[in-house]
Formats: structure tokens, sequence, C-alpha cells
């Protein structure tokens, strides 16, 4: 039996199953997650049902997928603990079942999500995908839209290009805490917005930009390519080149004006690349644990440009952003040995 966190075992030998898997309540569920990041949440409902709201960390696996086990092997971690569940607990306890076959350590949520919602516990409409740190605390990344994320470590907020409209509206002040860093790639509308800007900041919100954005805004400071600041004790980004290089697109991104950026969160290094095509510095990055990489002609890279990138610098996960309709479909199969990560980030 694998080890799970102490108040996960405390709370569970007070359980009774008959099952190959255990079940949790809402409240144990709470506690598990508040001391245990390591810990991972499947919603086994359908994509749909998964949009309209879920607990904020939980990755999607539909139950009634033909390819529900095939996929569950692929996104989950062998050596961690499983916490499954669904809208009243009845696919999730059979979803839960069949990964225990699999030989995950699996506990289903009594109630589903019913039982966490009229717990007075909040869901969110964004995919949050969540990573560790070197050791062992969760980064959890909301995949907003286009070119904006916002990470959350320790308690701290970090928003990158928080944009309130580009496709569809973002309520900051409703959806997010008071940022204690802000980080702009360039100055152009779908990354910098003062309006988003002044809901997020607070007095002491740190924000670092290239340097037309702090002109533009009056405040901030400003990193040119290859420079770096202390976000805070174990927080640290570099400022790393962002650029057009095809014949005719270099005026939309100049080199040396704007930034992309590699942020070391505790040992945990993810690269959120701008806007920017496969540039030779790309092949400098080191250690990169989870990447950011646009995919817009003209305006940033193709599809054939996006895998160049990638493999110059292999990250273990790859995430795409800033794209409309173009099709990614054929990354994953194309970037053998890279995790790829298709999310809705247009």
């Amino acid at each position: 039996m694998k080890k799970i966190a102490t108040v996960l075992t405390l709370t569970l030998l007070s359980l009774f199953s008959c099952r190959g898997y255990d079940n949790v309540t809402f409240d144990t569920l709470q506690a598990i997650l508040e001391a245990d990041g390591m810990v991972q949440l499947v919603d086994v409902r359908t994509p749909e049902e998964f949009a309209a709201g879920h607990i904020a960390g939980a990755v999607n696996i539909d139950w009634r997928s033909e390819s529900f086990l095939d996929n569950a092997v692929a996104l989950l971690d062998p050596d961690r603990v499983v916490i499954v569940y669904c809208r009243a607990g009845n696919r999730s306890a059979e979803a839960s079942e069949k990964l225990e076959e699999q030989g995950f350590e699996v506990y289903n949520l009594i109630g589903g999500i019913e039982s966490w919602v009229e717990g007075g516990a909040p869901v969110t409409t964004y995919e949050v995908e969540r990573f560790f740190t070197e050791g062992g605390a969760p980064v959890e990344i909301t995949l907003i839209k286009h070119g904006s994320l916002a990470i959350r470590y320790n308690g701290i907020s970090i928003q990158v290009d928080p944009v309130t409209k580009h496709g569809k509206t973002t309520d900051y002040a409703a959806d997010f805490p008071k940022a204690d860093v802000i980080l702009l790639t360039h100055e152009h509308g779908d990354h910098l917005d003062k309006n988003a800007i002044e809901v997020l900041k607070k007095e002491s919100t740190v924000l670092v930009s290239n340097k037309r954005c702090a002109e533009l805004l009056g405040w901030g400071t400003a990193l040119s390519n290859g420079e770096s600041a202390d976000l805070a004790e174990d927080i640290k980004v570099e400022a790393v080149p962002a650029y057009n290089t095809t014949d005719g697109h270099t005026q939309f991104h100049p080199k040396g004006r704007d930034n992309g950026y590699v942020l070391n969160i505790d040992g945990l290094r993810i690269y959120i690349a701008g806007d920017t095509e496969d540039i030779p510095e790309m092949a400098e990055l080191k250690d990169i644990d989870v990447a950011f990489l646009p995919v817009n002609q003209p305006y940033t890279m193709t599809v054939e440009q996006c895998i160049r990138a990638a493999r110059l610098f292999s990250p273990k996960v790859l995430i795409p952003y800033h794209f409309g309709n173009t099709d990614l479909s054929e990354l994953p199969s194309r970037l053998s040995g890279i995790k790829v990560l298709l999310r809705q980030m247009q």
C-alpha cells in the first residue's frame, strides 16, 4: 500500500468499505486538499458538466467515455493517491472500482460535487492544472484564456498578462484574489489591460514587465531579456527573449522589445513564452517542467514551429496557448517524450 497523507490515514481508519476502494466525505476531502498537495483529484463527469463548474485542481476524465481507462492510465501518477467524484457519487463509485483494479490507491467522494456545493465549498469554471515543486508543494495554474494565466503557490497569487475582454470576459474581481505579482510580456491589447491591472493590484503588488509596459503604466519593474528578479523567498523570475523571425512578421514583435518569462518556484521551472516564434535562444532553456508556447500565425508560431520549439528544450509538459482556430491535434503524437496538454486557451 502506498503512503498517503497523515490526515487521510487517520480519517479513513474510521470509515468502512467492503470494496477495493474507500469513501471520503466532504469534510474529509476539504481537510485532505488543505493538508496534502500530492493527491490527484479526478472529476469523472462529462466535459459539459465539468465546464459548468468543478473543484479547483481536478482533472476531467469522463467515465462514460470508451477510453476512460486509457486516459486515466495516461494522465494519472500511479504513485499518488487518487480521489474521484461525480455529481452524486454513483459514477465515481464505479470509476473508483475500475481504477483500483488498475493498481491505483483510490477514494470516492460520497455525495459527489453536490455534497461539496451543499457544504459551501467553491467551484470554478476554469481549467486548473496542478504541478509540484521539488519540496512537494502544489502549484496551481489556472488557464484563464488566450495569454492569461493565474498561478497560485503557498498563498501567493501571480497573474500573467491579465486581460478582461478577449473572446470571453473575465471577472477578475469575482474570480480571483488580489495579485501579489503581475507579469506582463508586452504592450499589445491582448496582453496589457490597464483596467484588469487596476482590479487586481493592491498596495503591495509587484509588477514585472518589459520596458514599454512600465512606461505606459507609470510603475513597475522593467526587465530586459536576460535580467532576473526575486519575487519571494523561493520564487524567481527571469526575462527571456520573445520575438518574430519570419519575413514580413518581424514588426509584430521585434527582437529585444518583449519578454518571455521563466518562473522558478521552489525548483519548479515554468516557461511562459509570450508572443514569439521558434527562436534559437530557446535551445538555452534548461530543465523546464512546464512550457506555454503560443501557436497562431502570423503573430506567433505555426504548429510546425511549435514542434521545433519544443524539441529545442524538451519540456516535461507542454501546454499550447494563445491560439485561435489552429488545429493542435497532431502535437501529442509528434512530440514523443513530452506530455502535451491540449486545453481551451483560445
